[in-house]
């Protein structure tokens, strides 16, 4: 007997939605002239959540080998919005900084993400909004603690 798959299942809808936000970035990030693949735009926006980070451990919270990021990191230093420098603690490593120019990026993107959002949230009542923002946040909170009881890396 076939199983029909209800395509309005949690994972289908979160990847759904992740996918629709991915492909307006994008969008409108050419639109506006940024320069920036959506690799390089994601890569700038967890750099500026993690503060100085050692590159591979941005790999690894982006989801990527670290040679693809190591490719992507030379791409935005040519472009003057980060920068590797050594690790004190271990020289042998490197630690990605924004520059000036990757904050003043990291705006231009952040009024890209505000604007998404707004048409997303079209039509909510603020509070259902909150209320849903919250729902996904304790969503990734019971994976992220589960994985880590589990010896995975969130």
């Amino acid at each position: 007997m076939s199983r029909q798959l209800d395509q309005d299942s949690f994972g289908f809808l979160v990847n759904d939605v992740a996918r629709m936000v991915r492909a307006e970035v994008d969008r409108r990030t050419a639109e506006a002239g940024l320069g920036l693949t959506q690799g390089e735009g994601r890569a700038l926006i967890h750099a500026k959540r993690a503060g100085p980070v050692r590159q591979n451990l941005l790999a690894e919270r982006l989801g990527v080998e670290a040679m693809t990021l190591s490719g992507t990191l030379d791409r935005l230093e040519a472009k003057g919005l980060v920068e590797r420098r050594a690790d004190p603690a271990d020289r042998r490593a490197k630690l990605v900084h924004l520059t000036d120019a990757g904050e003043e990026m990291i705006g231009s993107v952040a009024e890209i993400g505000a604007a998404i959002r707004e048409d997303a949230s079209c039509g909510l009542d603020p509070a259902d909004w909150t209320r849903f923002l919250l729902t996904l946040k304790r969503v990734r909170d019971n994976l992220t603690a589960q994985r880590a009881e589990q010896g995975v890396a969130a």
